[in-house]
């Protein structure tokens, strides 16, 4: 069987067990994803099958487009919903300016380390799992492109992003 199955991940499995049920769901050898989703993640999952795994390098050409809800005034170990709250914040009152000024640095072309808790590989292990294991490992800023545009109403804006992984400068990873 050759093709691409366009799986929607429900939040819980890593991309990885998605692609192992669907190799032992149809009987597969080959079979690979276009880009890992967070287990708490949830949406679009390429998955590409047999022959088509030659094409899973184009798929991810392209730019992505991300949902998320966000907490305002809580700060996590992991930096995302599933960490332990380290600090808390009161939230001012939002406008359509102040949300416009916080998003205007996420716009354009700037670089970033990525989180410990990212799926972003580092000498060939990811980086949750050198976080969990208690590592702290130098890495690289990686290039990234971002776009944010207002929906209709004053909480609704789509984020746009592209990266490019760079090698411009080595950067200390939080442990």
């Amino acid at each position: 069987m050759n093709g691409v199955l366009v799986i929607d991940k429900p939040q819980g499995p890593t991309s990885f067990e998605v692609v192992r049920r669907v190799r032992s769901a149809l009987g597969l050898k080959r079979a690979g994803h276009t880009g890992t989703l967070d287990p708490m993640a949830t949406g679009v999952l390429p998955v590409c099958l047999g022959e088509a795994t030659k094409l899973a390098g184009l798929l991810t050409e392209g730019d992505k487009a991300y949902d998320a809800v966000v907490r305002l005034g809580v700060v996590t170990d992991t930096q995302d919903v599933t960490g332990t709250v380290l600090e808390t914040r009161a939230v001012p009152p939002l406008s359509t300016e102040l949300l416009e000024a916080a998003l205007q640095r996420f716009r354009g072309t700037f670089s970033q380390v990525p989180p410990m808790y990212s799926a972003v590989k580092v000498k060939g292990k990811r980086l949750y799992e050198r976080a969990r294991a208690g590592e702290s490992v130098e890495q690289r800023t990686e290039s990234v492109h971002s776009e944010a545009e207002k929906s209709r109403s004053t909480s609704e804006y789509t984020v746009t992003c592209r990266g490019v992984r760079s090698t411009d400068s080595p950067a200390r990873a939080r442990s």
